[in-house]
């Protein structure tokens, strides 16, 4: 029982200690280079299968949306309630003082103010204060023939402007199609995309709604959409944390 117990206390300290662990110098330049970036596994395939089956525990979650009701693609996401499950607010938490050193860096660049508090819980608080205070974070389950349209996660004027999806099932095993997409309006130019592969367990960081990118006037704001291909077969899930309230 002993042993048990002293386990389960200390998997929300492996969670950040594997956040922690990330290269954050490495991951920040290729934000710079490219709009989002890859992280270490952060989730064992238990965690995942785990995170996956809270789908079909409808009371851990606010609301449902079925996307092709609000044309937003196909498929279905859910709005996970407060208070949200450990692994979700322990990798939220975790993430945030590192994400803050890229947001303030983009808002010097870009001559903006940067509202973002030292703390998680004080930038939350803001976002309450302006009336968002809906839980963002969400589990998404597509199946074959499924896609999400390229579009931004924002809800209000308190915004975040990087998020992390996390992988969780294998492509290639449990689904194919089904890339992460990421669309970039150059300045003065043509769209730019990428597309990424979810691995099982790793995260992304991507951009929310714009990022600086360099120009012969100095540095743009760069707007950026994300969605997700065309899921050829099987079933994807993934892990939404979004760094501000809805």
């Amino acid at each position: 029982m002993t042993t048990t117990t002293t386990k389960r206390r200390a998997r929300p300290t492996v969670l950040a200690e594997r956040v922690a662990a990330t290269d954050w110098t490495a991951l920040a330049e290729e934000l710079d280079t490219v709009g989002c970036a890859s992280t270490p596994r952060l989730l064992d395939p238990a965690d995942c299968r785990a995170l996956v089956a809270l789908y079909e525990d409808t009371a851990r979650f606010r609301s449902t949306v079925d996307m092709a009701r609000h044309r937003f693609g196909s498929g279905q996401y859910r709005y996970f309630a407060d208070p949200l499950p450990a692994p979700v607010q322990v990798l939220r938490e975790a993430f945030y003082p590192h994400l803050l050193r890229t947001a303030r860096d983009w808002a010097d660049r870009l001559g903006r103010p940067a509202p973002w508090p030292d703390t998680l819980e004080e930038w939350l608080a803001r976002c309450h204060e302006a009336g968002q205070t809906k839980s963002s974070q969400i589990l998404l389950r597509y199946g074959a023939g499924d896609w999400n349209a390229l579009h931004r996660d924002i809800f209000g004027e308190m915004v975040f402007p990087l998020q992390v999806v996390i992988g969780l099932d294998e492509q290639g095993t449990d689904y194919t199609g089904g890339e992460f997409l990421l669309v970039e309006q150059r300045p003065r130019a043509q769209s730019r995309g990428t597309s990424t592969v979810l691995r099982q367990g790793h995260g992304l960081v991507f951009t929310t709604r714009d990022r600086p990118v360099r120009s012969a006037r100095g540095w743009s704001a760069g707007p950026v959409r994300h969605g997700v291909s065309i899921v050829r077969s099987g079933h994807r899930h993934s892990l939404g944390l979004v760094f501000h309230d809805a």
